[in-house]
């Protein structure tokens, strides 16, 4: 039995019909976060340039992403500087000419922010194992030693007062996750817990998880 894939879900940008997106995640503010768009590369070259431009004559500060035939939804840029890009030519030849792949991101999404404890993760909406890959990523920017038998009890704590969360804008087949950690409270948090006997040295400890143990700001 031959199996079928659907295709992927293209949306256009307002104010660059040339070019079509499969993904876009954005932050509370809309800001963009991750964008992967298709075009010919004429039309992915001039809408950098309009970015780079900013609010100067014929630049972009932010566009609308078309997901209705009668609705589309506001993303702004926010600082470009910040973006990274990837760009390869995916499909050749076709009827459009050549196409082009180009992904703009923030960096954090490949390289934790350590000084300011911030991290971004971005997986697949059918990920089979999102935990493990939040885990490393809190492990990676944390700069408190965290045990490898914490990782449920550390993500429920970072989860619950907002540490870790969702990215609120997801089109397409991806989700976000925003990590910004307030080091000296977690600090306090995790002592905290060790001392109540819920984080322990050994593994193999039992003992339930105290989501609601209050956070108490460092002196």
């Amino acid at each position: 039995m031959t199996t079928r894939l659907n295709p992927p879900v293209l949306y256009r940008i307002d104010e660059c019909p040339d070019l079509l997106v499969d993904a876009c995640l954005c932050d509370e503010q809309r800001q963009l976060i991750f964008l992967s768009l298709w075009g010919r590369d004429t039309a992915a070259q001039a809408f950098l340039a309009r970015l780079t431009l900013g609010s100067d004559k014929d630049g972009l500060t932010g566009f609308h992403l078309q997901t209705e035939a009668d609705a589309s939804l506001p993303v702004e840029i926010g600082n470009v500087n910040l973006l990274q890009k990837r760009t390869t030519r995916a499909l050749r030849r076709t009827l459009f000419g050549t196409l082009n792949h180009l992904w703009l991101f923030d960096g954090r999404c490949v390289e934790p922010d350590k000084p300011n404890a911030k991290a971004l993760a971005i997986l697949p909406k059918n990920s089979s194992n999102p935990q493990e890959r939040l885990w490393r990523l809190v492990r990676e920017t944390c700069p408190l030693p965290l045990l490898e038998h914490w990782r449920d009890a550390v993500l429920e704590l970072l989860r619950a007062h907002s540490m870790l969360r969702a990215l609120p804008l997801a089109v397409g087949p991806l989700i976000g996750f925003q990590l910004s950690l307030d080091v000296p409270v977690l600090t306090r948090a995790l002592g905290d817990r060790i001392r109540a006997g819920v984080l322990g040295i050994a593994g193999d400890s039992a003992q339930p998880v105290l989501a609601d143990v209050p956070l108490r700001l460092a002196a």
